[in-house]
């Protein structure tokens, strides 16, 4: 199978650019943290949620060698298929369980917040370059493992989400069909983050997955 032209040889010095970019995602990550955990900081953090994940999608672009069209239709495809996904979920239940979206992830539309559909992307993006840079050959076995990956994040990503108003299940207990529907779904995006076979990929978006297991998983810790 054909790969991505800058993964070949994935311990060559980091560019200026992905130096940079590395340390923003790290840097806002645990200032995030410490608004997150500090009482009197957490709403002006809340509220800055939306533009944190507008400033990951630009990094992680920005980090892009030559990002053309292909990583462009492929953005949209993700945030089209992520948000209808979650419009489906949220007005009939049938995909993660019945919920509601709180005030955190910002704007709406049909009562679903836009940024998620930015979140698929960032989360689908990174997982699917860092499966690559660690180079498992086979592609189902990457799809497997990257989709695997975005459960285990989601296990970590759930309580956080209620605590912080991102979103509220109906029952006291987050149905199994939400992580079997998030497997499934994740699958199906690796899928075709394959097909895309985008050759400008950003290096840096394994530290973006990275740092979100640890801001979740601290704040779940914490918690």
């Amino acid at each position: 199978m054909e790969r991505a032209q800058n993964l070949k040889n994935p311990f060559r010095a980091y560019p200026a650019t992905h130096s940079i970019s590395i340390i923003v995602i790290v840097l806002f990550h645990i200032v995030g943290l410490a608004g997150f955990i500090i009482p009197d900081l957490n709403l002006l953090f809340l509220s800055l949620v939306p533009w944190h994940l507008l400033l990951m999608a630009a990094v992680i672009i920005f980090a892009c060698n030559a990002p053309g069209s292909n990583l462009l239709w492929f953005a949209l495809l993700i945030f089209a298929m992520g948000f209808a996904a979650e419009y489906i979920g949220v007005h009939t239940g049938w995909l993660f369980g019945s919920y509601t979206y709180g005030e955190t992830l910002g704007i709406k539309l049909f009562h679903i917040p836009l940024m998620i559909g930015v979140n698929w992307f960032l989360l689908i993006y990174s997982t699917g370059v860092f499966v690559q840079q660690n180079q498992i050959k086979n592609m189902l076995l990457r799809i497997v493992a990257g989709a695997t990956i975005m459960v285990m994040l989601d296990i970590l990503i759930e309580p956080v989400a209620t605590s912080f108003d991102y979103w509220h299940w109906a029952g006291d207990s987050i149905p199994v069909k939400n992580y079997v529907s998030w497997f499934i779904l994740s699958a199906l995006m690796l899928f075709i983050f394959e097909k895309f076979k985008l050759r400008s990929q950003s290096r840096v978006a394994p530290t973006l997955l990275i740092m979100q297991f640890v801001f979740f998983m601290v704040l779940g810790i914490l918690g």
